[in-house]
């Protein structure tokens, strides 16, 4: 039967759900392309501030180079006290537990922890400065001559830990 100008007026139903369903499939494969560069930019986002906070008490211990040579870095977040208001007349060992109180602080009442969800942090001297699970199992075996600052933070919603870990050599 040939087909005339009467029988040929347009789509059918059927052709046009068909491209409905085509562009629905379309946005959210593009939606969740999105949610998925959203959710590695935050990633990135909080590896970077671990990696701040880390050079931040680097940096701090390094502008005391006695108490950083003596190893007076080395201490659990529960030795730390903050005993130097001001840099004159300070001790280089009182300098180091006013570094590490401010640090600490930072970690556990403020920035670090504000920034990073859950987080926790250490520095400490590590010959094996790559292991610990968290801050409480942090894994320091208090030997060599590297300090290791090590950061957790909860990357994800299923609360498991990340680690950042940097290292700084005793000179």
């Amino acid at each position: 039967m040939p087909i005339t100008i009467k029988n040929s007026k347009g789509f059918s139903i059927v052709e046009v759900m068909v491209a409905v369903l085509v562009l629905a499939i379309g946005i959210l494969g593009i939606a969740g392309l999105q949610l998925t560069g959203v959710k590695n930019n935050h990633s990135a986002y909080l590896r970077s501030q671990a990696t701040l906070f880390a050079y931040d008490m680097i940096d701090r211990a390094r502008a005391n180079p006695v108490a950083y040579a003596a190893g007076l870095y080395n201490r659990p977040a529960s030795a730390i006290d903050a005993n130097c208001a001001t840099t004159t007349g300070c001790t280089p060992a009182a300098m180091a537990g006013n570094d590490m109180y401010e640090w600490t602080s930072a970690a556990y009442n403020g920035s670090i922890s504000t920034i990073l969800p859950s987080g926790q942090t250490i520095i400490c001297l590590d010959s094996t400065f790559n292991d610990g699970a968290s801050a409480a199992l942090h894994a320091c075996d208090g030997l060599g001559s590297v300090y290791a600052v090590k950061i957790w933070w909860a990357d994800d919603k299923n609360g498991a830990l990340k680690r950042f870990v940097t290292t700084a050599v005793i000179q």
